[in-house]
């Protein structure tokens, strides 16, 4: 049984609202080091390094937390099931026109954030679907746990999928009011989450003096588009952090302001983990 991820629960689970953090995972086992041709720096440019330790309050605030082990270079968990890719699985149809696969980014990616290739060869077809089997399916069985048994407790829940955003990225974000974002909320266009919990999402992030843009140019990937059915009661956002704001990116490090950031993201978690609850008492 392979060790996939972490889930931290609350002991009072209070709060409707989750937090995934399915790129922060930095397990790279040594049989896949062995196979890639990047060095140690390069493999682990896709990772969103320390997502999960900045939200880590999210228990202690009444809400769960889950964070992938497996790295992202290794797995993509905000993939579909079906993204394979030709160019790097043995045994797989060209499948329609998929601009993620065709970029080398498939649930099992080709290329790191960078654009730099993995490995040379392919892979079997048995051991990619090994891979989903072992960490893929694990992860999203435990999300979806989690969000239903909060569905039912609470009658909503909120998925908060949290990311990191790499700096050359938001060349392509617009400003807003002149000023580069440090946060990229992403609803799917309004289809993913209510209206009045994303404005409540930003509100909060700005209350702490970040600045917040919406949709571009990230809208949100796989789990926000799978997960979130408004209709149903189940909203999901896609919160892009700007890894300027706590890490050396080129080293992979944390930043001298790592702490102090992490101190504006725990009240920012508690606030985003009361968002719930606001609703039920305001009714």
């Amino acid at each position: 049984m392979h060790n996939t991820y972490t889930l931290k629960t609350p002991k009072d689970a209070t709060s409707c609202v989750i937090f995934s953090s399915p790129h922060s995972g930095s397990d790279y086992h040594a049989s896949f080091l062995a196979a890639t041709q990047l060095d140690s720096l390069a493999i682990r440019s896709s990772e969103d390094a320390f997502v999960d330790e900045l939200f880590m309050d999210a228990p202690s605030n009444g809400a769960h937390l889950l964070a992938a082990h497996a790295p992202r270079a290794f797995i993509d968990l905000n993939r579909a099931a079906d993204e394979l890719d030709p160019a790097l699985i043995r045994g797989v149809k060209r499948p329609p026109r998929n601009a993620r696969i065709t970029a080398g980014l498939g649930i099992i990616p080709r290329v790191v954030g960078n654009g730099h290739v993995i490995r040379s060869g392919k892979m079997s077809l048995t051991e990619a679907q090994e891979r989903i089997a072992n960490y893929y399916a694990p992860y999203h069985d435990c999300l979806r746990n989690v969000v239903d048994a909060q569905k039912d407790a609470h009658g909503m829940a909120i998925l908060l999928d949290c990311h990191s955003m790499p700096q050359k990225s938001l060349d392509a974000a617009p400003l807003v009011d002149k000023k580069t974002p440090d946060i990229i909320l992403g609803d799917r266009f309004g289809g993913s989450c209510d209206r009045w919990i994303v404005d409540a999402i930003a509100g909060i992030f700005a209350s702490s003096g970040l600045v917040v843009a919406r949709n571009a140019p990230f809208s949100g990937g796989y789990i926000t588009r799978h997960y979130g059915r408004p209709s149903k009661g189940v909203h999901a956002v896609q919160i892009e952090i700007n890894r300027a704001l706590y890490m050396n990116e080129a080293r992979i490090e944390r930043g001298d302001n790592f702490g102090e950031f992490q101190k504006t993201l725990s009240k920012i978690t508690r606030l985003l983990a009361r968002i719930g609850l606001v609703s039920v008492a305001a009714e």
